[in-house]
Formats: C-alpha cells, structure tokens, sequence
C-alpha cells in the first residue's frame, strides 16, 4: 500500500463493500491463472455492478479485460473496482491500463500495487494522467495475503511455500518402513485434495515418494484435472521411472506437464537419463556441504528459484519430514498448516518431524493465524 499521491481522492464508504467482492471473486481462481496471479475486478455504476471478472484459467483474459467486457457502453464514467493494479506492459496482451482508459473509467480503486518489475505503479499513473481518480488501499491486507504467490515470486523469485503436516497424537507423521499411515479423517483427506487444487505445485522428499509412493493428484470428484504440478526433491534421483506420481493429470508449469524431479549436479546420469525418458523435467541443482551422493544437503532455495522461473506462484509440501527440515533451516516456509489426528501412532519407531518440537519449532518463527476442527481433527495454521 502506497500513500495517496497528491489530487487523488479519499475512499467512498461503498469501497470496501465491492473491493470485498472484488476479492471474492479474484480468490475463485487460485491455483488456475499462474504464472499470473487471481484477480478480481468489478465494475460499479449508479451503485450497480454492471461488470465482474477474475483472471481466466492459465492468466489470459486479465480481470479487467473480462470485467470490461460485461459492462460495455456501461463502463463510462463507472468505478472500477480490482485487487491489483492494472497491468502497463505489452505481453501477450496489450496493457490492462490503457483498456480502462479507452473504456472511459472514472474512478479506479485498487488494493495493492503490482511489484512486477514491468508494472511497479506505471499502470495507477497511466491511469492518473488520463484523469482517472485512483484510489489505492482499500483491501490492501486481504489482497496480499490472497496474492502472496505472486508477490512471494516478485519480490524474492521463488514460490510462496505452505508446508501442510499430518501428524499423530504423539507428533508422528509415521513409522519408519511402514509406508502410509492413517492419521486422519475422511473429512481432512477431503479437504486436503481441495488444498492441492488451490495451489500451483506441490512437493514431496524423495522419502516420502519411496515409502508411500504417492500420485499427488486432486481426487475430489471432477477435479482431477486441477491436480498440481508436481516436484519431488530427490538428490540422487532415486525416484523409480514407473512411481505413481510420474502418471495422471497434472497442471502443466512453464509448457512442462512433469512431474519436475530436483535433482543434485552430481547425480547418477544414468537414472537421471531414465527418470527424463519417462516423462519427467529434471532440474539439477547444487548440493551444500559438497559430498556425492548423499554426502550434502540438496540446495532447497535453488530448487524453489527453478520452480519460481517455470511459473509457479504457490508450492504446497506435504512431507517428509527431511524436505520440512531442509525448508526451514534456509527460513523458506512461509505458512505452515499443522493437523492433529485423534490417535496416537505409539512406538519406538516413529518418524517426527522437527525433532519431535512440532508446533514449538515453527512458533520461533511463525505467528499462530487460527484455529478450526475439520472432522475429529485438530488444525492449526501458521503465517509468516
């Protein structure tokens, strides 16, 4: 949020009420527009909406355009009202901005400004030098947090990271050599598989893809074609070429359908040659600590720049407990999403992540957001 430039007026008490609409709308499309963030426009005359939009599924039309396009002849003299600031740059469509000029806007209400190198406040000034009123503000805490990936991606080049563990009563996410556990409800795996469709990837350690073999898909009916891309950080690319997760359907990131395995430069060539002839996008990165395999930690922060410069926004990690580590030891978790199933696992065998800390080791960091019950579980998320 920026102080209001000289000649712009204050906010409307209506703005809030359809900046909050605005922003309802632009959070229909999470998970669908990257490498663009959701937006939501709406178009008020006379008190009336008369045109509404959000990013269209793979980022074009922009919000704008779409909104635009309702409203008409209507748009004259109307408010418009988004949750970003218009684009000023010509990429695969002409700037956003100039189309709310040529639609004979009156008065734009924007909550955020674009950290986008190529927008960064050109497009509230092409506005502002047409004899647009701009307002910027209005919903400003709840758009950053609704567009954090995008912002996450601007300003620090790598995907804003929610880290979901499921954990027992006695802070297990498993046993070692078990392979999968229930620790949680139908209720909660529902809610989970929503979770993965409303974000652009999603990352396991290569632990977890060997003892569980998931497909880290979207299993909810009809959307499975709103699965994440997904990645697995693998430093010695072990993964087998025939894991599940190398078939299904999966968002394709930066014209790559994947899965994307993060893999060390020292890696065995042969079985990175074999992953890349199943089908997957190997990215090599360093390791810290040198050492072949095995013998460093795989860099997690490149990995997460690769990903970033495919055109992911938003990564969901879902374990292990190895890959939770690595993150944040380098400080790159930015929301945390800790489940409490009602039984607990019992054993000298457990596999616990942070150390057995748990919600202690993320409360040196992370601010305690809220709670909620889905189910017999218990969920606690964590913000940055």
């Amino acid at each position: 949020m920026t102080d209001r430039p000289p000649g712009d007026e204050a906010p409307r008490p209506e703005d809030a009420r359809f900046m909050a609409a605005a922003l309802s709308i632009g959070r229909q499309g999470n998970g669908r527009t990257a490498p663009n963030p959701s937006v939501g426009a709406v178009i008020v005359k006379d008190g009336v909406i008369v045109g509404l939009g959000r990013t269209a599924d793979g980022g074009r039309p922009h919000a704008e355009v779409a909104a635009l396009a309702m409203a008409g002849e209507a748009a004259r003299g109307a408010t418009l009202y988004c949750t970003l600031e218009p684009c000023s740059h010509y990429g695969k469509s002409p700037p956003c901005a100039d189309a709310v000029v040529a639609a004979g806007i009156a008065r734009a209400v924007v909550a955020i400004e674009d950290p986008n190198p190529e927008v960064a406040g050109r497009g509230t000034r092409r506005m502002r030098d047409a004899g647009i009123a701009v307002v910027i503000g209005e919903g400003a805490a709840q758009a950053t947090r609704d567009m954090a990936g995008h912002l996450t991606r601007m300003r620090f080049g790598r995907p804003f990271v929610t880290l979901k563990m499921a954990v027992s009563q006695d802070g297990a996410i498993g046993r070692r050599g078990a392979g999968q556990v229930a620790i949680t409800g139908p209720e909660t795996r529902r809610r989970v598989h929503l979770m993965r469709a409303e974000h652009d990837a999603i990352a396991v350690g290569i632990g977890t893809a060997l003892a569980d073999d998931p497909a880290l898909t979207c299993r909810l009916p009809g959307m499975a074609d709103l699965s994440p891309h997904r990645v697995v950080f693998d430093g010695d690319a072990r993964l087998p070429p025939d894991a599940a997760l190398m078939r299904g359907p999966a968002k394709a990131m930066g014209g790559v359908r994947g899965p994307t395995v993060i893999t060390a430069t020292d890696a065995n060539p042969a079985r990175v040659a074999a992953l890349t002839a199943a089908g997957a996008h190997v990215v090599s990165v360093a390791r810290h600590g040198g050492g072949r395999n095995g013998g460093g930690r795989l860099d997690v922060a490149a990995g997460l720049s690769a990903l970033a410069a495919m055109g992911v926004t938003t990564l969901m990690v879902e374990g292990g407990a190895a890959l939770a580590e690595a993150l944040w030891a380098a400080d790159l978790v930015d929301r945390a999403v800790w489940i409490e199933g009602p039984v607990a696992l019992g054993g000298d065998d457990l596999i616990c992540p942070f150390g057995g800390a748990g919600r202690a080791r993320l409360a040196e960091r992370l601010r305690l957001s809220h709670l909620s019950a889905i189910g017999a579980d218990r969920w606690t998320f964590w913000q940055r």
